[in-house]
């Protein structure tokens, strides 16, 4: 098979914190797409030399696996003053894989991305972001139980048995933990008790591929069912394709109208939990989701919804970058709402998840 004449570029970063994409992540992808195209390379980078040397290398395409480096790395993710990859690859027209800056400063930032959602009137738990110096009992406005989870990192990182509380002092503990032990502000938001999904989202020539799955984590000593850290490196959680269509349209259309809020585009995932009378809500947005095979929602919702393989997934995404070569692109997020995207849809989720 004869390869395109293509210079493409993986890039990650072994800083803690900054790289999305695992170093067999990496490895996995180079070894797709070294089979079609002609120079593939997996590049590092830790710091604005590295993407200055990026940028000098003219790709024709750089397969993203990071959103940003820090302006002050000894800041690393508290850098308020961060270099967005996807902000430099526009200013000098260079194709990427997945979404402009918006949409990662959106995925990187829950409360934010929330806030997005909830102007877009479409359903996210209410929810408030605290330091430990600035919760106060008296001034709570949302009920008990309450889910307690970082406002800025992902990968489950913070969430256990300790992130539903029932009380003050629970929620006072957990808190402390996450400021404290973590680093991050604390997400708190009503706790949610229903089913959960997580909907892959691939676009294709006509619309989106929508790839629901339910995902069922074990019970946790209190009986909650909770995907935290532990049962996600350890992929112990229970798989299953949606197979209610009413079910699968309410959670596909809501996927759908969230991720164009949020301004993303080409691929990503958007996680969403059922109120106990099974409503879909948002929970959160990842953009650059694990793409390791067997491991993860968005491959294994693409091949168990879709039977997509993981090598035409991989070219999939890489083809929509290369599609953009040359442009440089705005970042402002799109304005969409429930009726832009009832367009999209046509009215039937089927149109845009069939293959």
């Amino acid at each position: 098979m004869s390869k395109e004449h293509m210079h493409i570029e993986i890039v990650r970063s072994n800083v803690p914190g900054l790289s999305s994409m695992s170093e067999g992540s990496a490895s996995a992808i180079n070894s797709v797409l070294s089979k079609h195209f002609s120079s593939v390379n997996t590049r590092i980078i830790n710091n604005t030399q590295d993407l200055d040397a990026l940028v000098a290398a003219t790709p024709d395409l750089v397969f993203l696996g990071m959103e940003y480096v820090s302006a002050q790395p000894h800041l690393g993710r508290l850098d308020k003053n961060k270099i967005w990859l996807a902000d430099v690859l526009d200013q000098y027209g260079i194709a990427y894989t997945g979404s402009a800056r918006i949409a990662h400063e959106y995925g990187r930032n829950k409360p934010k991305a929330k806030g997005r959602i909830a102007s877009s009137g479409l359903n996210t738990a209410k929810s408030f972001v605290a330091m430990p110096d600035q919760l106060l009992e008296d001034n709570l406005n949302i009920e008990y139980p309450l889910f307690v989870k970082p406002a800025n990192r992902g990968g489950g990182l913070g969430i256990d048995s300790q992130s539903v509380v029932h009380n003050f002092d629970q929620l006072k503990s957990k808190v402390d933990y996450i400021t404290i032990k973590l680093k991050s502000p604390a997400l708190i938001e009503e706790y949610l008790p229903g089913r959960e999904f997580s909907v892959a989202i691939l676009k294709r020539s006509r619309g989106y591929r929508l790839m629901p799955l339910e995902l069922i984590a074990p019970a946790d000593i209190n009986g909650n069912r909770l995907l935290g850290g532990k049962v996600k490196k350890q992929n112990i959680e229970e798989i299953k394709p949606v197979v209610n269509r009413q079910i699968k349209n309410q959670v596909c259309q809501l996927a759908l109208a969230c991720f164009l809020s949020l301004g993303a585009r080409d691929f990503g995932r958007i996680d969403i939990r059922m109120s106990k009378t099974g409503t879909p809500y948002f929970l959160e947005a990842n953009l650059i989701p694990s793409l390791i095979a067997g491991y993860g929602s968005f491959p294994k919702a693409c091949e168990l919804d879709q039977a997509l393989s993981y090598e035409n997934m991989i070219l999939q995404i890489a083809r929509l970058g290369l599609s953009r070569q040359g442009n440089i692109l705005s970042n402002a997020a799109p304005a969409y709402g429930k009726p832009a995207v009832e367009e999209l849809l046509l009215t039937d989720v089927g149109l845009v998840t069939q293959v």
